[in-house]
């Protein structure tokens, strides 16, 4: 594999319509010292405008590809799972790991998530520390056990 410049610390995406999560998220990613950017999408269309580069997300350096994708299920906007189902069909972001972080533990949730593709699925934990433990753990798999296959527009392996 040839040697390609890649960001030192590709961002993430968090695709997540309530405010309040997405900063009590932003703050748990802070104090687990996740030096990635957490980039906060709040609607399926915004999400699908992020990920294909189109809109006010067209500037790749400015928006670039995620390495990891936390999606909720619950959007007041759109759907989390067709949202799912739309990233797994679109070839330029298909591999990117998608974690369900949603409030939902219904059996047919996790069931549906799983089929369409989900790399994992979490429940939001409740609490300031519960979910800075939550975001270490993922950061210490996804991060840095985890080995990706390349994806566009460079290999991600760190």
């Amino acid at each position: 594999m040839t040697d390609v410049k890649h960001p030192v610390h590709p961002s993430i995406l968090l695709i997540e319509d309530n405010s309040n999560d997405a900063m009590l998220l932003q703050h748990a990613f802070r104090a687990a010292n996740c030096t990635n950017p957490l980039r906060v999408v709040q609607t399926e269309d915004e999400a699908e405008q992020y990920l294909s580069g189109t809109e006010q997300y067209s500037d790749r350096k400015q928006n670039p590809l995620p390495i990891l994708i936390f999606l909720d299920l619950g959007l007041y906007q759109g759907d989390g799972l067709s949202l799912l189902k739309w990233i797994r069909q679109q070839p330029e972001v298909s591999r990117i790991p998608v974690i369900i972080l949603t409030a939902s533990e219904q059996p047919d949730d996790v069931k549906r998530a799983y089929a369409l593709g989900a790399n994992s699925y979490m429940v939001k934990p409740i609490g300031h520390d519960a979910l800075v433990r939550m975001v270490k753990a993922s950061k210490r798999y996804w991060l840095t056990l985890n080995i990706y296959p390349p994806v566009a527009p460079f290999p991600l392996r760190f």
